[in-house]
């Protein structure tokens, strides 16, 4: 799959041992928030204040 036809994007990134990224699919630009530590991560909906899924346009 060539770089052009990947759904999700990575729009942030910080840390090295601990990891923490966005990430945004293109096709609904809902926001989901990865964290890594070790060699263990999990990802999930990134939600604004009011419990709302944080959505890009």
């Amino acid at each position: 799959m060539s770089k052009k036809e990947e759904r999700f994007e990575k729009v942030y990134s910080q840390g090295v041992a601990n990891v923490i990224e966005i990430w945004v699919d293109k096709e609904t630009g809902v926001n989901y928030i990865y964290k890594a530590s070790g060699y263990s991560g999990g990802m999930t909906v990134l939600m604004d204040s009011t419990g709302k899924p944080v959505i890009t346009k």
